[in-house]
């Protein structure tokens, strides 16, 4: 009956508020809530089967998908657990979000008086939200200044704690597996290229280097310990990206990032954690410079 019905739209009114949500910076209502509103039988079926049969009428301003960084943001604003929230119409992944122009179209395609009524219902309340978020739009605006003010100097803090935890550090006798790790870690963050300067590079530095993306340019002494048949042998199965330049110039070890971050090892790659040393970032711009320009006349 007629009163009945505007018994259910009055509770119904009050609980759309808090079923419109802030996505890609629209206003939307998700198909699992709409199919709780409009009481569908079989949930979001019936909803997304109406809009299939009607896709023309939903271009992507009236209507979407929600992807991986979309239903982030939906979590954002419903503040509780992924595990913990249960919705009756349908599920969260891959759900479909209707604009204020969407839910309005949606209401045409199902054509009941219910449908009707429930949807003016919530047209006033998309209106009435955008009143509200225009008339408190300084406050927003504040707020989000305030915030990303938070995210900057966080990350400036991270930045710092990052520098000087991975400015020096120091590995100890019988640390193989950790100062291998650490160095691997260092050669991955090589984009381009990574100069290797190594007197005493054998096959494990070749095992090392394998997975490494960028190109390798590798400075070892004459009398080295990689055969021209090994060198080779491992350009022949990873593209040629090692390079092999031989000098005797060197006692240190470096490594060298996109030539501009430089680490100084204290020991080869193959005596790796079998006594005490430690690998050092290297600050000083006068040192580096005149590193790099001496590795350019090698390498190139």
């Amino acid at each position: 009956d007629k009163e009945g019905i505007m018994e259910e739209l009055i509770k119904i009114d009050e609980n759309i508020k808090n079923k419109i949500y802030i996505i890609r910076g629209k206003q939307v209502m998700l198909d699992f809530d709409l199919a709780e509103i409009y009481g569908c039988k079989n949930g979001t079926k019936t909803i997304n089967q109406a809009i299939g049969r009607h896709l023309d009428r939903f271009p992507s301003d009236f209507y979407f998908k929600l992807d991986e960084t979309d239903e982030e943001v939906f979590w954002s604003q419903v503040g509780t657990k992924k595990n913990t929230y249960e919705t009756r119409g349908g599920k969260i992944k891959n759900a479909s979000a209707l604009t204020e122009q969407g839910v309005a179209m949606l209401a045409t395609i199902l054509r009941t008086e219910r449908a009707t009524e429930i949807s003016i219902a919530i047209m006033r309340t998309f209106v009435e939200m955008r009143h509200y978020l225009y008339d408190n739009q300084d406050i927003y605006r504040t707020l989000n200044y305030i915030n990303n003010k938070m995210s900057e100097h966080d990350e400036k803090l991270n930045e710092i704690f990052s520098y000087f935890n991975r400015k020096e550090k120091l590995f100890l006798d019988g640390t193989e597996y950790d100062s291998h790790s650490y160095v691997h870690s260092i050669l991955k963050n090589g984009k381009k290229e990574i100069i290797l300067i190594d007197p005493y590079a054998d096959l494990e530095l070749l095992d090392m280097i394998k997975d490494v993306d960028a190109n390798i340019a590798l400075i070892m002494k004459n009398r080295s310990l990689l055969s021209e048949k090994q060198i080779n042998k491992f350009n022949k199965q990873y593209n040629n990206k090692l390079k092999v330049f031989k000098n005797d110039k060197f006692h240190d070890r470096y490594i060298i990032l996109d030539r501009n971050t430089i680490y100084h090892l204290g020991a080869s790659i193959n005596h790796l954690g079998k006594r005490v040393f430690s690998i050092t970032l290297l600050e000083d711009k006068i040192v580096k410079s005149d590193l790099l320009n001496f590795v350019k006349s090698i390498v190139g």
